[in-house]
């Protein structure tokens, strides 16, 4: 039984967002076989009532983080740190780090997101790694390319700053975890050294299943799904350009189809998709899986993506066609069981073509599905983290209560 003192930048509980689903189940992993002590930001105080934070973290602090983006800018801007370092830079999660590291006989360190890098202390400390997911800093300059004058400048700086960063955090880290090897390449690649490993995502193909009962959701055919996180640029950028630009090609060929986002905390501009015809935003929904059990076809429009889409394994887990650009393709071993176009008139013929094509439809979802089973189970994708931790031989220890 070992010891972890798991830093994350947003506490994994519900596992019911991109970066909370990888540390969730990181951290259950880990506390299946290790005492697991959990410090980590809240964006709600409400989400440290979560049942399995107790079932498995041996200890937690959680904090509840306020500090604004302008605040974050500002302070980023008068330190010469990045926005995003900035914006978790908090003294209170650095005195629980303090104290776990004081108190208990800490084993190994696992950070999750590298902006809690910051708070590793700067002599001898455990063995530490540092999982990046993907290359965020890469992502910054993709925005500054689309952005204006003073956004460009931004940006360029948060890229600029927050690379230089993630290196120096990758050169002294024990291991540096990435998502999909294409992400540890792009690290290599601006510069980043050490000991860069990939561990993958991975998918619950037991509750992603479509012969689960779950809520019918009231959705005319053919139904077109996106599901994400819809205050993310990424994800604010995907289905505008889908609704816009592509849906219309659609409609042409298929008057009926419909196109649903799925997804907590729509901002304004993806609230005015849902006067479009033919679009429906529906906000947060329990369980996203009756949509997905819905969809005709499941889409994930991206331009600007990084790593591995959990939403692409989602829906393939449920057995739906999946058009997807390059971008949100690129890391998934899908060996072809989905569709991947880029332009407007490629992505819609995909799509149409699946809609056209039921019986075609039905045969790329179930291999789909059959694909993520045999390569994407969570268990095969972390089985290499204790001895990444150095915790090989720590034994196991599971929790009683």
């Amino acid at each position: 039984m070992g010891e972890v003192l798991f830093l994350a930048h947003r506490a994994p509980f519900p596992p019911d967002r991109g970066d909370r689903i990888r540390a969730y189940h990181v951290v259950r992993h880990l506390a299946a076989r290790h005492r697991v002590h959990l410090v980590a930001f809240v964006d709600e105080a409400g989400e440290a009532d979560h049942p399995d934070l107790t079932a498995m973290a041996a200890s937690h602090t959680l904090v509840t983080r306020t500090k604004s983006r302008p605040r974050a800018a500002v302070e980023a801007l008068a330190s010469g740190r990045s926005v995003s370092v900035a914006a978790f830079a908090d003294a209170a999660i650095a005195r629980a780090v303090a104290r776990v590291l004081a108190e208990r006989p800490i084993d190994a360190v696992y950070v999750y997101s590298s902006a809690m890098a910051q708070y590793l202390p700067h002599g001898p400390r455990p063995r530490t790694v540092m999982d990046f997911c993907d290359v965020d800093s890469v992502k910054f300059g993709e925005y500054a390319r689309a952005a204006g004058p003073a956004g460009r400048w931004l940006y360029a700086r948060e890229e600029r700053l927050l690379g230089a960063f993630d290196r120096g955090v990758a050169a002294g880290a024990d291991a540096s975890l990435f998502v999909s090897a294409a992400e540890a390449q792009l690290f290599r690649s601006i510069g980043g050294t050490g000991n860069i490993q990939v561990v993958e995502n991975g998918i619950d193909t037991a509750f992603f299943d479509p012969v689960v009962a779950v809520e019918e959701v009231p959705a005319a055919e053919p139904l077109i799904v996106f599901t994400g996180q819809m205050d993310y640029a990424p994800n604010v950028a995907a289905v505008s350009w889908f609704a816009n630009d592509v849906l219309p090609l659609i409609r042409a060929r298929q008057p009926t189809a419909s196109f649903a986002i799925v997804g907590r905390a729509p901002v304004a501009e993806v609230r005015a998709l849902g006067e479009r015809p033919g679009v429906t935003v529906t906000g947060e929904v329990a369980d996203v899986r009756g949509w997905l059990k819905a969809a005709s076809v499941a889409v994930a429009p991206l331009r600007i993506a990084r790593g591995i889409q959990n939403k692409v394994l989602e829906a393939m887990a449920m057995a739906r066609p999946v058009v997807a650009t390059p971008g949100a393709a690129e890391g998934i071993d899908h060996a072809g069981t989905l569709c991947v176009a880029d332009s407007e008139q490629a992505f819609a013929q995909a799509v149409s073509g699946l809609l056209s094509d039921p019986v075609r439809a039905v045969t790329l979802g179930r291999a789909a599905r059959a694909r993520v089973q045999a390569r994407y189970g969570w268990s095969a994708r972390l089985a290499g983290l204790d001895a990444l931790l150095g915790l090989e031989d720590a034994g196991e220890w599971v929790r009683t209560g």
